[in-house]
C-alpha cells in the first residue's frame, strides 16, 4: 500500500473518531450596563461579567445565544471538534487528490489502437 493510500485510511480512521460537533463561536464579554452612577460608568471602568455568547449562522442569519459558564465549556470543546473536522477534511481532499491526477493524467491520453 502507497504512502498515501495509509495516510487516506488514517485520516477516515481519525474522521471516524471525533465526537459531537457545532459551528460557530463563543465570545467571553464584559459589558457596561448604563445605569448611572454605577462601577461601570467609573473614570476606571469596572465592566460587569464576563458573560458568554455562541454565534452562529442559522439559514443565512446570525443567530446569538448567551450561555452559562459550564455551557460556554461545553460548546467550546464541540467547535473544537468541528475545526478539527475541517481540518480532516480539508487534508483528505489534498491527499485524495495526489491518488487521483494519475488516473486522470492516464485516462487523458489518447488510447492506443489495435
Amino acid at each position: 500500500m502507497r504512502r498515501d493510500e495509509r495516510r487516506l485510511l488514517a485520516l477516515k480512521k481519525a474522521v471516524s473518531e471525533v465526537g459531537p460537533f457545532l459551528r460557530g463561536s463563543i465570545q467571553r464579554r464584559l459589558m457596561p450596563c448604563g445605569k448611572p452612577g454605577c462601577r461601570c460608568q467609573a473614570t476606571s471602568p469596572k465592566l460587569h461579567g464576563p458573560y458568554y455568547q455562541w454565534t452562529r449562522k442559522v439559514k443565512g442569519k446570525t443567530v446569538t445565544v448567551r450561555l452559562t459558564p459550564e455551557q460556554a465549556r461545553l460548546l467550546g470543546g464541540w467547535i473544537g471538534n468541528a475545526r478539527r473536522l475541517d481540518k480532516l477534511i480539508a487534508e483528505m481532499e489534498t491527499v485524495s487528490h495526489r491518488l487521483i491526477q494519475p488516473l486522470l493524467d492516464a485516462a487523458a491520453k489518447p488510447q492506443a489502437r489495435g
